[in-house]
């Protein structure tokens, strides 16, 4: 059984618990319910994160206790830490690896700045394709000619420059 903090915005909530058993891990957290409503416990991967459900209200405490299979389980990467967030939080977003974005546009001039790039992530909202490049301030920016389009931020543990593209390969602010 491993054993992981369970925060609730970046400060120490719980305890978050996790133990494989054959092709499922059974996920345990339990912590001090802050306030009134529902709140959701969450694990937190690398590469991603799960909703666990809802906290189960005893007296001020709130526990769950559910078993998922490794296949629901892998996108996470490696398990970082738990969560809970308040059951009308937004769902996370889904970050795929994109092991070559050249090839993810059909524009030339996107695809030769793209080549060769490791590390990037994709993920779609409707029309719009976010590429998340990863940023290393020792390092040049990423795509360069659209520096006014970027947005730097964190995906898991890891500095990204994300970029928006609509369905004809042009940048969206």
């Amino acid at each position: 059984m491993d054993k992981f903090p369970l925060l609730q915005d970046g400060r120490p909530a719980g305890e978050l618990t996790a133990e494989r058993e054959g092709l499922y891990t059974w996920f345990s957290a339990r912590c001090p319910l802050p306030e009134t409503g529902l709140w959701c416990a969450w694990a937190v991967g690398d590469r991603g994160e799960l909703r666990l459900g809802v906290l189960e209200p005893e007296g001020t405490q709130g526990s769950i206790r559910r078993r998922f299979s490794g296949r629901l389980t892998a996108p996470l990467g490696r398990l970082l830490r738990g969560e809970i967030r308040p059951a009308g939080a937004k769902e996370p977003e889904i970050w795929e690896p994109a092991p070559a974005p050249d090839q993810l546009f059909r524009a030339p001039w996107l695809r030769q700045r793209l080549k060769g790039v490791q590390g990037a992530r994709v993920r779609r909202e409707g029309e719009t394709r976010y590429l998340a490049l990863p940023y290393d301030k020792a390092k040049p920016f990423p795509l360069t000619t659209l520096f006014c389009f970027a947005r730097l931020r964190r995906i898991g543990q890891d500095a990204y420059v994300v970029y928006a593209f609509d369905g004809q390969d042009r940048p969206v602010f």
